[in-house]
């Protein structure tokens, strides 16, 4: 893990200065996150950056890792898409196991920390199941805005009993009887996904998993999920091929607690083999840090086609390495995409739409400079993850000494 000096060159040294000294106050405060799985998917890699830099601050910051079987995991991915909007059968025995996950965790877990914070629905019901001695604050990293009625009531009743609600965005408030925060997420800069490398470690990366340059690279890289629309990724791919050389690149993993992904994926390769342009796409499944580091660099332009989203980090990490994005106008994207100045931004839906903003920046090489540059600013003044410390460091004072 890079030195917090290192920071500094990138942020400054005010903002590195005022995350020392805010953090002197919290030195003797325990705090613990608790989410369900280490890897995999935007959560795991905030945690991974954020619990580590904390304790780098001095501030004795723990991680919990909520263990289920894939009867639970099924259930609250169905927990994950009912947020989402989908509708959900909520039965007796679905409840029963969501709570009985989390009751057994709760025996062999012994939380004593001075504040406690909840990530997702999966560990929401924890909170029932110990003696409250300290805050505890649920954060939810999803796309609230339209959840399905019956699935968000029943959930609502976990979410009461906490002390804060964090939301990523004002869209996702809601009407519940505690207090909301909104808290960004960030990408941190120095990891292996972010940081600066050269035009020939890209280059190296690119010739092993086999992706030529020979072709502008468009690209998605997000998990294999149907709220990321990947099957929408190909059709709008297929309508600019129609009038430019270009390639498809979609890189893809999953995360352990989404047992969907698998299903996903094979509709995903069905659907490439099928196309005119078979050929000229590429699917790469949990490709290494650095390879997603390089493909967001030598992209001609990001795709992020999500019909619901919770923030979408990928779009971040594009456009901190000065590449334009083309994305869906839904939950946090156009916090990070400003339309016309460092991407563009259209409805799901809009799939003509989509392929007229690409082949746009495909024929213009001084716009994506521009915007380029316009993004890296962008992501740099406000979603790195010094910010989104300072964000938490704000709310810690409302709750600890």
């Amino acid at each position: 893990m890079p030195d917090l000096e290192k920071y500094e060159k990138i942020v400054g040294k005010e903002v590195m200065n005022t995350l020392k000294e805010q953090s002197q106050r919290f030195s003797k405060s325990h705090i613990l996150c608790v989410n369900s799985t280490s890897e995999g998917g935007g959560v795991a890699e905030l945690l991974n950056s954020m619990v580590i830099l904390f304790n780098k601050l001095g501030i004795p910051f723990g991680w919990r890792i909520l263990h289920g079987d894939p009867d639970f995991f099924t259930i609250t991915k169905k927990f994950h898409n009912a947020l989402q909007g989908q509708p959900m059968n909520l039965s007796s025995m679905k409840k029963k196991i969501y709570l009985e996950v989390n009751r057994r965790f709760s025996i062999f877990t012994h939380i004593d920390h001075d504040l406690v914070i909840i990530h997702d629905p999966q560990p929401l019901p924890l909170i029932h199941f110990y003696r409250k001695r300290q805050p505890w604050i649920f954060r939810c990293h999803i796309d609230i805005s339209n959840p399905y009625p019956q699935t968000w009531d029943y959930l609502k009743t976990f979410i009461n009993k906490y002390d804060h609600f964090v939301i990523s965005q004002d869209l996702f408030k809601k009407k519940i009887t505690i207090p909301q925060t909104v808290i960004h997420p960030a990408i941190d800069p120095l990891t292996i996904k972010n940081r600066d490398i050269t035009e020939k470690t890209v280059d190296k990366y690119l010739d092993k998993s086999g992706i030529e340059r020979n072709l502008p690279i468009i690209s998605q890289i997000s998990r294999f999920d149907k709220w990321k629309d990947p099957l929408g990724v190909i059709r709008i791919f297929e309508m600019v091929r129609q009038r430019e050389p270009c390639q498809l690149i979609l890189l893809g993993s999953f995360a352990s607690d989404d047992p969907e992904g698998h299903m996903m994926l094979k509709k995903v390769e069905k659907r490439a083999e099928k196309s005119k342009y078979n050929k000229d796409i590429r699917l790469i499944l949990n490709g290494p840090d650095i390879l997603v580091n390089s493909l967001q660099r030598a992209s001609t332009v990001v795709i992020q086609k999500s019909i619901r989203e919770g923030f979408a980090l990928t779009v971040s990490e594009a456009l901190y390495k000065k590449t334009p994005v083309v994305a869906s106008r839904v939950g946090g994207i156009p916090l990070q995409v400003q339309h016309g100045t460092n991407g563009f931004l259209h409805e799901p839906g809009d799939l003509q739409g989509f392929a007229t903003s690409i082949l746009t920046l495909l024929r213009d090489e001084a716009m994506r400079t521009q915007f380029g540059k316009n993004g890296n600013a962008h992501i740099t003044g406000n979603f790195l993850i010094t910010r989104l410390m300072l964000d938490w460091l704000a709310l810690f004072k409302q709750y600890l000494p």
